[in-house]
């Protein structure tokens, strides 16, 4: 009784804080694995008194309505990611009333604002430069679900660092990145934009993007300060729904949304942003336990934290008060900065007058706002992020695009390939079909940003880069990628830049089956358009869009091989395309040079090796499906007529792609893993060895991947939980032995008391090609 008691009262938020302070302040450190020490225990550096001197010095120079002014971020320029436009910006700037810009960028653009703020200013306090720099500037990389995929941390850390040094020669400081929200629901459009379902590799990712965007130095002008967002949960809306609310028990939490957010923070991410979502009842925007109590007081950060874009008016919509006191919530939540919704500007100085927020509150959002411009160099040099020069020798020089080559091929995934369809040859003759074949919008994926799509590789033009003469490309459309007139607007709307076929659907196909029939081999280029996943892009039927199912059965019928290529910002519903399709290839967005990269997996100049971030369901009705999912007390074994158990009964429960699953051209053999101790105690780690060998006839890489399942807790585990992956590179017929070590961290979790614990008992050890095909040992913990 007392338990429940416990866990009742847990909930609300006052006791919810004291209950996580009690479990932090000892163990939190621990939790994304990290040994980074937090910056507020650390010694203050002399560069850091000099800073805060400085900082103060200022301040005390500063009006109320100064202050209150550089809280305010205003969006400026080409790109507007919202419904609202900032409004008389020339004017609120020369009054001080502004801290921060977005959606400007270019060295001559950026420089006559920040001219403007320096020179028309009374205290010439310099801007801030913000923009969504997701996967890329102007090289555009993988989307980040597609990159995730690459388990290559390195390519990861450098698409970063690649985006980070373009965005800071085209006069941006701070990127809206990374995106760490754990997303287990591919309605949601959103999970485009992160690394999939798993806190351990979403804990690496993002890990390496803050350390590619920031680097070592924030002061040296080719980097730039990173955002982490969205703090926190937002992956985790309800039915997959874009800006819904999100419920969720502590402990689930702690254990399986909240590492990848400390894993930034351990890294040093300068800012975060906040989520549109609520938190046990309250707006995260407006969430002073969120906000202050966890992030600050228990993870140590330092740095300011943003709205999303116009949050603190949405909080209204969720009913906690007119706009007025919706800005008092945020900023005594800990809130700093306002994006675009003038919620500060235009309410903050009343609030003041009549005792609701004291100004030392607005004096602590300021510190951190201007400490982030000192930390980027910008009160020594206004102008280090505007040098025309620079651009120009830096934006999509040559190196940068063949990494985006290299990085998008690593992202690819082969989900089937039957009688070794491929890789193709390079002579006979292709019957290159389907609505993204000749597209080069869609190449770059949704948040592409300042990407260029007229400059990205198409799938045909990459075939034809690769393949040369030899290759007799014949092409058809076949089919739209949606015919649904008013999914149309939408799209074009907001850039979506799709060329309809007047044709009717019949005729398409027709045409399309007649190439197919002349040719020796189909590769039919499907899936979605780049604006059917991000933002606001929430689908409730994730198959193949309009006809393009159709068009893929009536290809199938000529009987010539049928090579399927698959771009989408989500996982598919691909029940019917993986029984029929002799070879399905996943592309995702892949980017500029998404069409070379594309054509070298299929013409085997590169052998894939990515592996799956979220899980593939069969149908959408098994979504929310992820791999690290728990027992029921009547799990389903497998018999059809055996009733009373947690099942479907039009489908299996299983996944049609397991997470991590992904083939290559070549064959890994695994041996069973061995430990090097069959019990430890709490205080000792173990290995785990297993040796892996190439197999088959290509040269290949193999992502081998580590997962462990604690059998008995206190509360119930997850039937397994990825705790380790090594990608390793084989020559034809070489092996190699892999060795992961155990440590007691991997396997602590928080309990219903909130304490980040290490119980004894039995443990399994999962070893193998994804989170499916595994071999296993055991151990036990003293």
């Amino acid at each position: 009784m007392k338990r429940i008691i416990r866990t009742a009262l847990i909930m609300s938020i006052g006791l919810m804080s004291t209950q996580c302070n009690t479990a932090q302040q000892s163990s939190t450190a621990q939790q994304s694995g990290t040994t980074q020490q937090t910056k507020s225990a650390a010694v203050a550096t002399a560069g850091d008194q000099q800073m805060k001197q400085f900082v103060e010095d200022l301040l005390s120079k500063m009006t109320l309505e100064e202050k209150i002014g550089q809280l305010n971020l205003v969006a400026v320029g080409f790109d507007v990611t919202g419904p609202v436009v900032s409004e008389n910006v020339d004017e609120n700037i020369r009054k001080g009333n502004v801290g921060g810009v977005f959606n400007t960028y270019t060295p001559n653009a950026a420089r006559k604002l920040q001219e403007f703020a320096v020179n028309n200013t009374r205290l010439k306090i310099p801007l801030l430069f913000g923009y969504d720099v997701i996967h890329g500037h102007r090289t555009i990389f993988p989307i980040p679900l597609g990159l995730s995929a690459s388990w290559d941390m390195n390519a990861v850390e450098r698409s970063a660092r690649i985006a980070g040094d373009e965005a800071s020669a085209d006069g941006l400081n701070w990127v809206f990145s990374p995106m760490v929200d754990i997303a287990r629901d591919a309605r949601w459009g959103r999970i485009a934009e992160g690394a999939g379902e798993d806190p351990y590799l979403g804990s690496q990712v993002a890990r390496a993007m803050v350390r590619g965007y920031q680097g070592n130095d924030l002061t040296l002008a080719n980097t730039v300060m990173a955002c982490v967002k969205h703090f926190a949960l937002y992956g985790a809306a309800e039915a997959g729904r874009d800006y819904n609310t999100v419920d969720m028990s502590l402990n689930r939490m702690f254990n399986e949304y909240m590492p990848p957010y400390k894993a930034a923070i351990d890294a040093g991410a300068g800012s975060v942003m906040t989520a549109f979502n609520e938190i046990n009842g309250v707006p995260a925007t407006g969430n002073k336990w969120l906000m202050t109590e966890l992030l600050r007081d228990q993870w140590g950060f330092d740095g300011f934290v943003v709205t999303d874009y116009t949050a603190i008016n949405e909080m209204v919509a969720h009913g906690v008060g007119d706009e007025a006191k919706a800005g008092e919530l945020a900023l005594k939540a800990g809130v700093d900065m306002d994006m675009v919704g003038e919620v500060f500007l235009k309410n903050l100085k009343q609030s003041v007058e009549k005792g609701n927020v004291s100004e030392e509150e607005i004096n602590t959002s300021v510190r951190r706002i201007l400490e982030a411009k000192y930390k980027l160099g910008l009160f020594e040099d206004p102008y280090r992020y505007t040098n025309e020069e620079r651009a120009k020798n830096t934006i999509m020089k040559p190196e940068y695009r063949e990494a985006a080559r290299d990085i998008a091929r690593k992202s690819m995934v082969l989900l089937k390939n039957e009688k070794q369809t491929l890789p193709l040859k390079k002579t006979g003759s292709i019957a290159l079909i389907g609505p993204l074949a000749k597209n080069q919008r869609d190449m770059i994926g949704n948040w592409s940003g300042a990407g260029d799509w007229k400059q990205a590789v198409s799938v045909e033009q990459g075939i034809r880069n690769v393949a040369g003469n030899s290759t007799k490309i014949n092409y058809a459309k076949g089919a739209n990628i949606t015919d649904d007139e008013q999914m149309i607007k939408r799209l074009n709307a907001h850039g979506g830049e799709l060329e309809i076929d007047t044709r009717t659907s019949e005729q398409m196909i027709a045409e399309a089956v007649k190439v197919a029939r002349g040719s020796d081999v189909i590769v039919a280029v499907v899936g979605e358009s780049q604006g059917m996943s991000g933002e606001a892009a929430s689908r409730a039927d994730i198959t193949l869009p309009g006809k393009q199912r159709e068009l893929l059965m009536a290809l199938k019928k000529t009987g010539k091989p049928l090579v399927v290529v698959l771009m989408n910002g989500r996982p598919l519903a691909l029940n019917w395309e993986d029984e029929n399709a002799d070879a399905m290839l996943e592309t995702w967005f892949a980017g500029t040079e998404a069409g070379n990269a594309i054509a070298d997996v299929l013409f085997g100049n590169y052998n894939p090796s990515g592996k799956l971030t979220a899980t593939f369901p069969q149908v959408v009705g098994q979504v929310p499906i992820y791999y690290a999912h728990k027992n029921t007390g009547r799990p389903f074994g497998g018999e059809l007529l055996d009733k009373y158990k947690s099942r479907y009964m039009d489908v299996t429960n299983e996944p049609l792609y397991p997470f991590g699953y992904g083939l290559s051209y070549t064959t890994f053999n695994y041996s069973k893993p061995q430990l090097s101790k069959n019990s430890i105690t709490p205080d000792e780690s173990l290995e785990v060895t297993v040796n892996v060998q190439n197999t088959g006839n290509y040269d290949g890489e193999e992502v081998v991947q580590l997962y462990v399942q604690d059998v008995v807790g206190s509360i119930t585990r997850p039937v397994k939980e990825l705790k380790g992956f090594q990608k390793i590179s084989l020559k034809k017929g070489e092996s190699r032995t892999v060795t992961f070590t155990i440590t007691p961290e991997d396997l602590k979790f928080y309990n219903n008391d909130m304490e980040y614990v290490l119980e004894p008992g039995e443990f399994k050890v999962y070893v193998g090609t994804n989170s499916r095909d595994v071999q296993e040992a055991s151990f036990t913990v003293q």
